[in-house]
């Protein structure tokens, strides 16, 4: 056994690198709750989440009041169980964000210790299908740009050697998003891919509008068009464009995959590492995916995604939006466009305990002993 004796849980607010604005919201700051285990055999494991500008006093309240005690005098070892243990224990919290990001940082810091009493790197011990995957940029394709920015952080992805490059879409007009999109698309040419992220934005008719628009310019994925509850939504807009549909970040449980999958309402899974709850069912999503022939290309937490893509043979892309450099020794490792692997021992990311101490504001310890 490997006991659980303390939990530290904290939050440090980092300030967003460029300004970021998309169809439906706009943020200066990522909220961010991170989760320390302690056990008796001398091991530590650190994980954690996020949330856009707000919302992370519920997290941090539900892992503090509920989540944590339970687990102390618990065995770490026990991945399965302690993930379904928590989820059955704030069920009535469930399905939805707040459980969710909660059961991510403390999932996410039982499998560091995983890896770490394993000597194994996460991308090993959760399969080891790949050593690299493609890395696209979307920190320079915000809504709030003008065109010739987007012309001008594309042509600085080429030269940073990134293999794709995101714009955000939803304009008032369909005319301005495809001039957008049209000016970035003769900057990169054709051997570069181009994908478009709507954030949930329009409604049935707006999204089959506005694909018919986008075609022409041979875009890898349409992301997000409408509210991800909206299911038959996406199964009209699936069945009405040949461009490729891609869901996920606001799914928060393997099942919605589900239903999507069975139903042709996509045809790539953005499975977000906090959004679904931590590692656990982020690989069965990766796995359910694959009995379907999709592909898998997260979102966000490219810290994370990075092993995780390269652990399931179906995942195609890492999203590079640089997220928790203030608070980390470690950087991801891309070389010709494609990201490599952490090989230490763990989750792959190395926290500058320095800075985090000097920038949360909120510190609780749950001790068992």
């Amino acid at each position: 056994m490997s006991v659980i004796t303390r939990i530290e849980i904290m939050n440090v607010d980092l300030k967003a690198k460029v300004a970021r604005s998309d169809a439906i919201q706009s943020f200066t700051k990522q909220e961010t709750p991170i989760v320390r285990i302690h056990t008796d055999d001398g091991l530590d494991g650190t994980g954690y989440a996020y949330t856009i500008g707000n919302g992370a006093s519920a997290v941090l309240a539900l892992i503090r009041d509920c989540m944590a005690p339970w687990l102390i005098g618990r065995d770490s070892q026990h991945i399965e169980e302690n993930w379904k243990s928590l989820f059955l224990l704030v069920h009535a919290n469930a399905v939805g964000p707040t459980a969710s990001l909660a059961l991510a940082a403390l999932d996410t810091a039982l499998w560091d210790l995983r890896c770490k009493r394993a000597s194994l790197p996460l991308h090993v011990m959760a399969g080891g299908a790949q050593q690299k995957v493609p890395v696209y940029n979307t920190e320079g394709g915000w809504l709030n740009f003008t065109p010739d920015e987007l012309v001008a952080h594309a042509a600085q992805a080429r030269e940073a050697g990134f293999r794709g490059f995101k714009v955000k879409v939803g304009r008032p007009h369909v005319a301005e998003d495809v001039q957008r999109l049209r000016v970035v698309r003769e900057a990169l040419g054709q051997d570069m891919e181009l994908m478009v992220d709507a954030n949930q934005c329009f409604d049935v008719p707006e999204a089959i509008r506005r694909a018919r628009h986008f075609e022409e310019l041979d875009l890898a994925w349409f992301e997000e068009p409408m509210p991800a509850e909206d299911l038959n939504g996406h199964i009209r807009l699936s069945a009405s464009t040949s461009m490729p549909i891609a869901i996920g970040e606001s799914l928060y449980h393997p099942s919605h995959f589900r239903e999507y999958l069975q139903r042709d309402a996509c045809s790539i899974v953005q499975v977000d590492v906090a959004r679904i709850g931590g590692i656990t069912p982020w690989l069965k999503v990766a796995h359910l995916a694959e009995t379907f022939n999709v592909p898998v290309c997260p979102h966000y937490l490219m810290e994370l995604h990075v092993a995780l893509c390269a652990a399931v043979p179906n995942a195609t892309w890492v999203e590079y939006i640089p997220q928790l450099d203030d608070i980390t020794h470690s950087r991801i490792e891309i070389v010709e466009g494609y990201a490599t692997p952490s090989a230490t021992p763990g989750n792959g990311i190395d926290w500058n305990w320095t800075a985090i101490e000097r920038m949360r504001d909120a510190h609780v310890v749950i001790d068992g002993r």
